[in-house]
């Protein structure tokens, strides 16, 4: 029987507080490295709220620097891409011979920054399809969903295979009530997962609408159609075609979630810098360079832009 995993989490927020929570909860040894609340944190423990079941953890093993941590068998990286330039300084810290990074980010290019400081051989890409926000210090409140799609990062972007350590991670999250799947093709996954989150995130923004006006609206609710097939056009031409279906399964997911202000809305409600590289640059020049323009997803793309609030 293969031993249970040690995990560490970079960014304790509404992705890493909810996901670290309840590999906690479940008996799991990990280790949270906390920002702004890590006094709050590190006094009173973490708050999950939850549709599934509330908890609390009244300890919890907090780090307010890297060099503290010890290197654990799985690496989540949770934090925002913004802030992706601080990874350098804290993933030689906690990054091990023979750690795993699991980077679980929105957009693209995560995969690839993480395995410039760690090596392609320790990176594994994980999606979350997951409605959870921050609300308070050290407090989550965990709305739908929570899927975690795991995959094989290899940086000439083919297919990565079912492994025997991607087996292993799922089955720990899985032990733990996590939902979660393996993929061959990540990259694929990735360019799937932008199919959502290229019309929501960033209408939710410019409309000023939640989930459920954007969708209701037949003006957006076209747009966003529009949007997620120059998404799909661009995966063919840059790594695999989707399939029809799954763009029909995207807005009949969104018809039945509850209404919902996607985290790129949250960012700028509150004055914080937008993942817009990750969700629109970088795929928009990756279409690009494959001869395909996006018009729309660019058009979205600039006013986006204008509207980030400075760093």
């Amino acid at each position: 029987m293969k031993k249970q995993n040690q995990f560490s989490i970079i960014g304790t927020g509404a992705v890493g507080g909810y996901y670290g929570g309840l590999l906690q909860r479940a008996g799991f040894d990990v280790h949270f490295l906390v920002n702004h609340d890590y006094e709050h944190v590190a006094k009173h423990g973490l708050q999950i709220d939850s549709i599934n079941e509330s908890f609390r953890l009244p300890e919890v093993k907090a780090y307010h620097q890297p060099e503290h941590m010890p290197c654990c068998d799985v690496v989540i990286v949770a934090l925002k891409t913004t802030a992706n330039e601080v990874l350098k300084d804290i993933l030689p810290h906690v990054v091990g011979d023979h750690s795993v990074v699991l980077t679980l980010q929105n957009g693209q290019g995560s995969d690839e920054e993480i395995s410039e400081i760690v090596g392609a051989d320790h990176v594994l890409g994980g999606l979350c399809f997951l409605c959870s926000n921050k609300i308070g210090p050290g407090h989550i409140n965990h709305l739908d969903y929570g899927l975690i799609t795991l995959g094989e990062y290899r940086a000439d972007g083919k297919p990565g295979g079912i492994t025997p350590r991607l087996e292993h991670i799922t089955a720990q999250l899985q032990s733990a009530g996590i939902p979660s799947r393996m993929v061959e093709d990540l990259a694929h996954a990735r360019w799937k997962k932008l199919v959502w989150n290229i019309p929501f995130n960033g209408l939710s923004v410019v409309r000023n609408q939640l989930t459920d006006e954007l969708i209701k609206n037949p003006e957006t609710r076209k747009l966003c159609l529009t949007l997620m097939q120059e998404t799909a056009t661009a995966s063919a031409a840059v790594c695999r075609p989707i399939e029809p279906e799954f763009i029909e399964k995207m807005i009949a997911d969104t018809e039945r979630m509850e209404p919902y202000a996607p985290s790129m809305k949250l960012d700028y409600d509150r004055g914080n810098p937008m993942e817009i590289e990750a969700i629109y640059g970088h795929p928009i020049r990756a279409a690009e360079q494959a001869g395909i323009d996006m018009p729309e997803t660019r058009k979205l793309y600039e006013e986006l832009k204008i509207l980030n609030p400075a760093v």
